[in-house]
């Protein structure tokens, strides 16, 4: 019998005549998004703007690992450091209970080798996760509709998606948005998070998923209340881990590049362990430290050459991300 979860090499990427004309648009759209909000909540990111904890740690890459692991960073055992943002994913600085997106994104330090983005030695590899295993959309147009559409409030969302989807057609897009955003959630040292775009992995492809260690604890009632304080102390009480683990893609049909919205079938590998190791985030060093990566750059480009991000919805984020950068002056 075949096997069809074999990792795969034969993948390819589809890149449309229209993609650059299309992805500088968006950028502009966002741009405008961006610079809105800041003039209400200060200077920021444009999703993602409630930054919650920032902790430093460690990645450790396990020997052993299969072909389609091996790579880039993952090529030998070796530990590396690491900075962590926790976030609200949302446009605003709302409430920690409000229904949201949640993001765990981490920075591996220390890494050698060329850069995605062609400028020379990368200077890092960036990963942004989320609490849902697979984008909304295929790609990104409806994705950055959708988006302009909620921050200019609900009258606008839900002429969006009366124009959109007609009648009928809104009232399933409205469930499944609230359904998406509504997705129970116990803390961030307690859930999933996966980064639910494709990048390259050597000659292969791959997803990533981070899975909390069990020591870690259950999650706490209340916590919805404030997320930073949840987790900030678990940290001062205790080391925090997670499997850093990645699936390959297998086939077009199976594990798709330029469809973002598939959740890939492929099992999982465990190839790292991410440990924060106790700390005080409201401490001198821990604020320096927020203030550092708020300022900063977390950014699926910022990787090597060899994790390249993969597919359209990536390659549109190049674009709106380093607009975005540009808008809040990070460095």
């Amino acid at each position: 019998m075949v096997d069809t979860m074999q990792a795969s090499t034969a993948w390819k990427e589809k890149i449309g005549a229209d993609e650059a004309a299309r992805h500088a648009g968006y950028a502009e759209r966002f741009a405008a998004i961006q610079a809105a909000k800041s003039a209400r909540y200060g200077k920021g990111r444009a999703l993602h703007r409630k930054q919650l904890t920032v902790a430093s740690g460690t990645l450790e890459v396990l020997s052993g690992l299969p072909p389609f692991a091996a790579q880039g960073l993952f090529a030998a055992s070796a530990v590396f450091p690491v900075k962590v943002r926790t976030s609200n994913g949302g446009l605003d600085k709302a409430r920690d209970r409000t229904p949201d997106i949640r993001g765990f994104s981490f920075k591996v330090l220390g890494v050698q080798g060329d850069s995605a983005l062609g400028n020379g030695p990368a200077v890092s590899q960036d990963f942004t996760m989320i609490n849902q295993e697979a984008f909304a959309y295929p790609d990104s147009p409806a994705f950055v509709d959708l988006v302009e559409a909620v921050s200019k409030g609900p009258g606008a969302l839900l002429g969006h998606m009366l124009r959109s989807h007609g009648v009928f057609g809104a009232v399933g897009q409205i469930a499944k948005l609230v359904k998406t955003m509504g997705k129970p959630f116990g803390g961030f040292a307690t859930e999933w998070f996966h980064n639910i775009l494709t990048l390259a992995c050597g000659p292969y492809a791959v997803r990533a998923r981070l899975l909390p260690a069990p020591a870690n604890g259950a999650p706490t009632a209340g916590a919805s209340n404030d997320w930073d304080a949840d987790f900030s102390a678990r940290l001062k009480q205790q080391d925090l881990q997670w499997e850093l683990q990645l699936q390959p893609f297998v086939s077009e049909a199976l594990t798709p590049i330029e469809d973002a919205s598939v959740n890939w079938p492929s099992p999982y590998t465990t190839v790292a362990t991410l440990t924060l190791p106790r700390q005080d985030t409201q401490s001198a060093a821990g604020k320096a430290l927020a203030l550092s990566v708020e300022a900063g750059v977390l950014d699926p480009w910022q990787a090597l050459a060899a994790h390249r991000p993969l597919g359209e919805v990536q390659r549109a984020r190049k674009v709106v991300y380093f607009r975005s950068q540009q808008g809040r002056g990070a460095s």
